[in-house]
């Protein structure tokens, strides 16, 4: 992958990776290639469907997603249900979780004639190439994977069960069998694209007798704020601090009017003093494209209150086209397995290609 800049500026492949301050590096030459010619590029991205989305996942992911989808970069879109069990014992109704996901993606400008929607479980071929990659690290690169720590502590357990252990490849799985080049992530998922880009390189070299068959991938980190909950704390379904996508007009005021602010009743924008504050202000500014500073500086003097009124009706008025399709949508459940087995079909599709010429390089093809 080559960024033909002029030869004082690296390209993409000449930025080491492994660092955050790398990836931002990367990332710059990544977005001057998308200006100049998307269709360099393969996107692997996707979501555990747990439910219905909320508006962190909306601000924070989804937005970019359709981004760069109508940018004209090749879109491929992950309903990675098998990964619900990696870290939870119940794992609750996940065929009505994956129709909530993918209500949400088609709401939110997820276009299938333009994205290639696929469930995990429905492609055994792209979980095949698990086992190959498996053989390509080793047990303590595993163990001192720190995103893998962090979703173990998360997940409230003492003991990381098998299929976390090996999260990393299952990922790594998920974004090669499309030949993937681009992953859009948070900063934390970062040690998770560089095993992938390690279990290509060494696929190349051991297998593919230095043939560059897998592409290294790239990560594409979020520009998007951290959303967080109405009550400061990361925003989360299961402590009911969220503003869910699926949510009524009504429900949204509900939800912000009980958020969490402060006594100061100046409004200013000072996201280390006054998170909660601050949350709102970014809420705001995301809907309505004005700077928090600029919100703040009206509001004013004139308390949390307004603050909280001016949040919900910009928040309500930008969500409205996507709540309206939201509901057509859900008058519409076998258009949305429809759009998930079109998905399906053309990944396994590729996942077939992509098994067939793993097993040629290493010799297991009969």
């Amino acid at each position: 992958m080559n960024t033909n800049t002029a030869s004082t500026s690296p390209t993409i492949a000449e930025i080491p990776s492994g660092t955050y301050a790398a990836a931002l590096r990367r990332n710059e030459q990544i977005e001057q290639q998308l200006e100049k010619d998307p269709s360099v590029f393969r996107m692997l991205t996707g979501d555990r469907p747990t439910g219905a989305l909320h508006i962190g996942h909306y601000f924070g992911t989804l937005r970019n997603r359709v981004r760069l989808q109508n940018a004209g970069v090749e879109s491929w879109i992950l309903v990675a249900d098998l990964q619900v069990i990696t870290d939870r014992d119940l794992v609750g109704d996940i065929r009505g979780s994956v129709t909530q996901l993918l209500t949400d993606y088609l709401a939110a400008g997820i276009d299938p004639e333009k994205s290639t929607i696929f469930a995990h479980s429905a492609i055994p071929e792209l979980n095949q190439l698990v086992l190959p990659f498996l053989a390509l690290v080793t047990q303590p690169e595993l163990e001192r994977n720190p995103t893998v720590k962090s979703e173990l502590a998360a997940a409230g357990k003492s003991h990381m069960g098998g299929l976390l252990l090996t999260y990393p490849v299952h990922q790594a799985a998920d974004i090669l069998f499309c030949h993937g080049n681009l992953v859009p992530v948070g900063k934390d998922q970062l040690p998770h694209i560089e095993q992938t880009r390690v279990i290509a390189r060494r696929f190349n070299e051991r297998f593919a007798g230095g043939e560059k068959f897998f592409t290294e991938p790239d990560a594409l980190l979020s520009k998007a704020p951290i959303i967080l909950g109405l009550d400061g704390d990361k925003m989360s379904k299961s402590r009911g601090n969220t503003v869910m996508l699926s949510m009524t007009a009504k429900e949204t005021e509900k939800q912000i009017k009980r958020a969490k602010t402060d006594s100061d009743r100046t409004i200013t924008y000072d996201p280390d003093a006054r998170p909660e504050v601050a949350n709102l202000l970014t809420i705001t500014s995301e809907c309505t494209g004005r700077s928090p500073q600029e919100i703040a500086d009206e509001i004013g003097d004139k308390g949390a209150g307004t603050l909280k009124v001016m949040c919900a009706e910009a928040l309500n008025e930008h969500l409205a086209p996507l709540r309206a399709r939201r509901e057509e949508l859900e008058q519409s459940p076998d258009y949305l397995l429809e759009v998930l087995r079109a998905g399906n079909e053309k990944a396994r599709d590729q996942a077939v290609r992509t098994l067939d010429q793993v097993r040629d390089f290493m010799g297991m093809a009969y």
